[in-house]
């Protein structure tokens, strides 16, 4: 008999270990402990700002990819930039009690609700690229206004300091849109010599940009001296325009995301800049933090991650 003990000692201990080894794994592989202990896979809802934005295409497949990865379920929702239907979606995901919820916010404010929302629900919600006004469990993204800085110090180097500037903007209300324009006019402001002769929406949109360049050159002419569009969308549609008016030669277009057709055309010498925004790394970041947070480890609540201005002289390491 007092053999016996020992052994059933043992035996417990070697189950405890392997109960928590079991759950261990299961947490790498984005499952969690089910009922009568069953491993359920994670959920995590994802409101995203519109699908026909490349930009967004980039973040949502690099999200898809890591949830393949950890083999975590996704739902995926596109708001088409509507912040009512955003909060509907995120609601939706509510009802269906997932287990997180990651959006990429139409507006600063119109999406907080959405937030809210989640919180009061008591499920975690991580914002990726773009904020809003209510505080996420996290967010996942990097300093608009640090692109806007880097595009606006390469224009201004371009054009030695002197010139006129127009700016084309994103969805007004949206957190990219009113830091790209700070970040803008913080660097205007140290060159007395550059004048920002226009400033109007085109709302991320590359043929409402092309529109937009054309009223301009119909009302400033020779007068533009560069281009700065919120995006590579927009900047596109602005140096399609300025070709077919025969006046790229002499105007300097810059654009921000670093998407396929914008890196194509700094190579081939037609657009002078981009600046690279990480949609890979910020699809990724978010989904491993939503799972941090599902699992209650340690995790970053604010994660940046930098801007990088790209010319003809570094482009082929952007280029895939």
């Amino acid at each position: 008999m007092s053999l016996r003990k020992p052994k059933r000692r043992v035996a417990a201990g070697f189950s405890a270990v392997l109960v928590v080894t079991l759950l261990f794994l299961a947490c790498e592989r984005g499952e969690q402990p089910g009922e009568n202990g069953r491993r359920k896979s994670v959920v995590i809802g994802v409101s995203l700002l519109n699908l026909s934005s490349e930009f967004i295409v980039m973040l949502n497949r690099a999200m898809e990819a890591k949830a393949r990865e950890l083999e975590v379920k996704l739902i995926l929702n596109d708001a088409q930039r509507s912040a009512e239907r955003q909060i509907q979606q995120v609601e939706g995901f509510i009802a269906q009690r997932t287990d997180a919820i990651i959006l990429n916010p139409c507006e600063q404010e119109g999406s907080s609700p959405a937030v809210d929302k989640a919180h009061a629900a008591g499920i975690p919600i991580v914002n990726v690229n773009s904020e809003t006004r209510s505080t996420p469990t996290a967010f996942v993204g990097s300093r608009d206004e640090d692109s806007a800085r880097l595009a606006m110090e390469y224009i201004a180097e371009r054009l030695n300091g002197r010139g006129h500037i127009v700016m084309m903007q994103g969805y007004m209300g949206q957190t990219a849109q009113s830091k790209r324009r700070q970040g803008a006019l913080e660097i205007l402001s140290r060159y007395p010599g550059l004048n920002l002769l226009a400033e109007q929406t085109a709302e991320w949109d590359r043929a409402k940009a092309m529109t937009l360049m054309e009223n301009w050159i119909q009302s400033y002419g020779g007068k533009i001296g560069a281009v700065f569009a919120q995006n590579d969308e927009m900047g596109m549609g602005a140096l399609i325009a300025l070709e077919q008016a025969g006046l790229k030669q002499r105007i300097v277009v810059v654009g921000v995301d670093a998407i396929a057709d914008a890196l194509q055309a700094v190579k081939d010498g037609r657009l002078d800049a981009t600046v690279f925004q990480d949609a890979r790394k910020q699809g990724e970041t978010a989904v491993e933090t939503a799972l941090r947070i599902i699992h209650k480890q340690p995790y970053e609540s604010q994660v940046y991650i930098p801007f990088q201005l790209v010319t003809r002289e570094n482009v082929n390491r952007y280029l895939h």
